[in-house]
């Protein structure tokens, strides 16, 4: 809707200057060198396998170190160890909010 990853980057620092991080989620390396350009503070990895994820990191903190990057999109808790190996800074795993069964827990209250 901006005209691509640099310029809705640029658009948001323009918005909020000094009090802001921006995110930035990118699918591709390619989409990742956009937003290094653009001067992204966090880069989201988004459904990519762990050997791309590997490569998109060091290519991140060869650029600049203080970015942080996350791993998002089919993630689970049995694939954790490998995708933290990959060295990511955080992981998201959206299966712990959207795939969740509801408990249904009553709580009674006795009082003498």
């Amino acid at each position: 809707a901006a005209g691509g990853v640099k310029e809705a980057v640029l658009m948001a620092k323009e918005y909020a200057p000094f009090v802001r991080k921006i995110e930035v989620e990118v699918e591709n390396l390619d989409m990742l060198k956009e937003a290094l350009e653009a001067g992204a503070d966090i880069i989201m990895l988004d459904n990519m396998d762990n050997a791309t994820m590997t490569e998109a990191v060091a290519i991140i903190k060869g650029a600049n170190p203080s970015i942080k990057t996350e791993a998002s999109g089919n993630m689970n808790i049995p694939r954790l160890k490998e995708v933290a190996a990959t060295g990511v800074d955080y992981i998201s795993v959206g299966a712990l909010t959207h795939t969740v069964k509801a408990m249904d827990i009553s709580m009674n209250i006795m009082v003498d």
